[in-house]
């Protein structure tokens, strides 16, 4: 996985962040949007964001959403709901907005195969399970994600849905 050593993850594609500090650097925690009101807003984007000079929108509570769905069931909703709304984003703003999503404690919840650099999610307990972000969000497009000093950013589009 290459490491992305630029700023770019703040201004345009999709990112997944844990570091406190670096997400104070493009928006203050009152900034932070629910993942409810990131759902809510697909198809009604505005023209303005709320982080980082309207350039970032920043979404907490992925983490925890996950951790209560059975396997299946995440694998659905992360390919059915959270898919098409990175894709809506994407699609508005044209690459150029970042959206950030928020996962504290993400450090030790996103694994990288260093021989394929396949991505996955650990969901913690009651079910524990894997998730492989790779094949549901990037459509197998393992050279997307970048590892940055504090998350990991996929500064394109989604495979196959440019």
């Amino acid at each position: 996985m290459r490491q992305l050593l630029d700023t770019v993850w703040q201004r345009r594609g999709t990112s997944w962040l844990w570091d406190e500090e670096a997400r104070n650097q493009i928006c203050k925690a009152s900034e932070v949007y629910s993942l409810r009101q990131f759902l809510r807003a697909v198809g009604n984007w505005s023209d303005d964001l709320p982080s980082n000079g309207s350039k970032t929108l920043v979404v907490g509570g992925l983490d925890g959403s996950l951790d209560l769905l059975m396997h299946t069931d995440s694998e659905v909703w992360l390919g059915d709901a959270i898919k098409p709304a990175i894709l809506s984003f994407q699609d508005e703003y044209q690459g150029d907005a970042a959206l950030v999503f928020w996962l504290p404690g993400g450090h030790n919840r996103i694994k990288v195969q260093a021989a394929s650099d396949e991505v996955g999610w650990l969901c913690h307990a009651p079910h524990g399970h894997q998730l492989d972000f790779g094949r549901i969000l990037w459509g197998q497009a393992n050279e997307y994600p970048q590892e940055t000093l504090r998350g990991y950013s996929t500064c394109g589009l989604l495979e196959g849905d440019a």
